[in-house]
């Protein structure tokens, strides 16, 4: 099956299956693509209901889907091996030379896929799937996705909604058993995660393990069912299941992680598992799409850090911060006064609204560099205070029919973490020209379901990091040094992932010397920093992502320009980089040089 490590788009609108290919076919190769493709994607929503509820498809035929939860046991992961097994020898079976145009960008990003499952589960039995070894940490497993999944995406309108809630209240102690399920698999294969995310994951699972009456699982149906006037005895119910069913297992998986504590390591790098360095070169080609090796992405990293620091240093000069390194005067701009806010819900307010201001300057500006532009529209909004402690400020899409906006969550639980320096580079890059603008596109894009509902992170992530580049290149940091520093601290920041993931996974690096290397490339506290290194130590490779993906959007607008001359047009260029969706860095070079080729004639 389409492999959900990739990102899926949570969308809320209802759309008809027949028809979801991108166009009519014009061969009977693309005749048989866009069966398969859509063939697909039914068993895609199948195998994951949540799916289905994210695109809003759980309604009608696929209302059942609403009450469901995907399986996570031993024998659905091998149940998903088969399926890739057949679906990609069903896709081999087209013609790929007789397809063309967008047909052909749909096949080789669908094979991409399912070529790079099939390599790995050949090679690998432990984990969620390549990049994603332990089945339970820090930022892994159902304990973490399931709450926010049911609060966020679950809709409440009617009483089978809140049927359908309680339905999946139950199967959520059945998915946390089947993870233990499978993390005493791993560990009998010598799986076992460093000792700090097993120590993160205890600490947020006490968290979640509240009495009935301050659980967010509870009060999302109790509050939700009340303000649409829904009657029925909710919070009797879901008490009775939380308190029967998802407090068990959610003790049992405690249990099993904390007995796994004098067994742990502190070694945070791959290395250290069956096969390890295979799994994390596999792991960095899928997860940056591309065919550049551990010491070519630390290289990399250095070198654009590199860069990076010399500019930053001019820039500091200009504020009158000349001393120290760069990592230590970002460390002193954290603290300047004039670029916080308040530290209350006052405080937050303004700085939210001074920020859709930021983005009212950005849309204005838009059609000088983009002929298409998104219509859904873009919201900012603060993260709930109840689950801010663990959350990462990021974006989720609205819904394909444009009726729920795209939605900016920022974490402001302190704003001393969000100085208003540091925030115009992030705005660009949750909302418009970045996620916003590009996945908004997507979902309107004359593409197949399967494509529109998917998406590849070195695209999706380098997009947003090359947008943060095109602000500056539009010159919305002119005259702003300190905006301009920002900008320049959070390429850093990914500039160091591509020093520290290699040097975590490839060049056995401890955990206190990533901390201590990435803290002082870009200037953040090391508590900060550390939190970055732990995310890095249990998803091997995906922060490489964004930097090789904007390098490679940068390189292959260098080739265009200088393949065109006078006739290049970065509107063009950008449509034609955003009409063919998310897809691997490999495929959008070839999508780029169709363009040139067109565009030459």
């Amino acid at each position: 099956m389409l492999n959900r490590r990739h990102v899926l788009l949570t969308a809320g609108a209802t759309l008809a299956l027949a028809g979801s290919a991108a166009k009519a076919a014009t061969s009977g190769a693309e005749t048989q693509l866009n069966k398969l493709l859509d063939e697909f994607f039914t068993i895609e929503l199948d195998e994951s209901p949540e799916l289905s509820t994210s695109l809003g498809l759980d309604v009608g035929a696929r209302k059942a889907d609403k009450s469901k939860l995907s399986h996570s046991s031993i024998a659905s992961q091998q149940h998903d091996v088969r399926l890739n097994t057949e679906q990609l020898a069903k896709l081999k079976t087209v013609d790929r030379k007789a397809l063309t145009g967008m047909a052909a960008v749909n096949y080789d990003c669908v094979l991409y896929d399912l070529g790079s499952t099939e390599k790995a589960n050949k090679s690998f039995v432990y984990g969620s799937g390549i990049g994603s070894p332990y089945v339970l940490g820090q930022i892994n497993g159902a304990w973490s996705g399931v709450p926010d999944f049911l609060d966020s995406q679950h809709t409440i309108e009617t009483r089978d909604d809140c049927e359908a809630y309680l339905a999946r209240l139950d199967a959520f102690g059945r998915v946390m058993d089947e993870e233990c399920e499978r993390v005493r698999r791993d560990v009998g294969l010598g799986v076992i995660p460093p000792d700090f995310a097993i120590a993160g994951a205890l600490a947020q699972m006490k968290v979640l393990h509240a009495p009935a009456d301050k659980s967010s699982l509870v009060s999302s149906l109790v509050d939700r069912a009340k303000a649409k006037g829904i009657a029925g005895d909710w919070a009797g119910q879901a008490t009775s299941l939380y308190e029967q069913k998802v407090l068990p297992a959610l003790d049992r998986q405690m249990a099993l992680m904390a007995s796994l504590q004098p067994k742990a390591t502190h070694d945070a790098g791959v290395w250290k598992l069956p096969d390890g360095e295979a799994y994390y070169a596999q792991s960095l080609a899928v997860r940056t799409t591309s065919t550049l090796t551990p010491a070519e992405v630390h290289k990399l990293g250095l070198d654009i850090t590199k860069q990076l620091s010399a500019r930053a240093d001019v820039l500091f000069k200009k504020i009158g911060l000349s001393q120290g390194t760069v990592g230590e005067r970002y460390a002193q701009l954290y603290k300047d006064p004039k670029f916080l806010y308040p530290n209350n819900d006052a405080g937050k307010a303004k700085e939210i609204a001074d920020l859709n201001q930021l983005v009212q300057r950005m849309q204005a500006r838009l059609p000088e560099y983009f002929g298409t532009l998104p219509k859904t529209p873009l919201e900012i909004r603060r993260i709930p205070a109840s689950t801010e402690a663990g959350a990462s400020t990021h974006y989720t899409n609205g819904s394909l029919d444009g009726t729920r906006p795209g939605i900016y969550w920022l974490n402001l639980r302190d704003t001393g973490e969000a100085p208003f320096w540091d925030m115009p580079t992030t705005t660009f890059h949750e909302g418009i020209p970045g996620h916003h603008l590009q996945l908004t596109l997507q979902q309107a894009a004359d593409l197949p379901m399967v494509r529109k509902a998917g998406g590849f992170g070195a695209y999706i992530e380098g997009w947003a990091l090359y947008s943060e580049q095109l602000a500056d290149e539009m010159g919305f940091y002119k005259g702003e040094p300190a905006w301009e520093l920002g900008y320049i601290h959070d390429a850093l920041l990914r500039s160091g992932r591509l020093v520290t993931d290699t040097g975590l996974h490839a060049m056995r690096w401890s955990r206190e010397k990533a901390v201590e290397t990435l803290s002082g490339i870009e200037g953040d506290p090391p508590a900060y920093s550390g939190q970055e290194i732990e995310r890095y130590s249990v998803t091997p490779g995906q922060a490489c992502s964004y930097m090789v993906g904007k390098v490679t959007i940068l390189r292959l607008r260098e080739k265009a320009k200088a393949a065109l001359g006078q006739r290049f047009d970065i509107r063009s260029f950008h449509d034609t980089v955003l009409a063919a969706g998310s897809m691997p860095l490999t495929v959008l070079g070839n999508v780029v040089d169709s363009y040139i080729a067109a565009h030459k004639a």
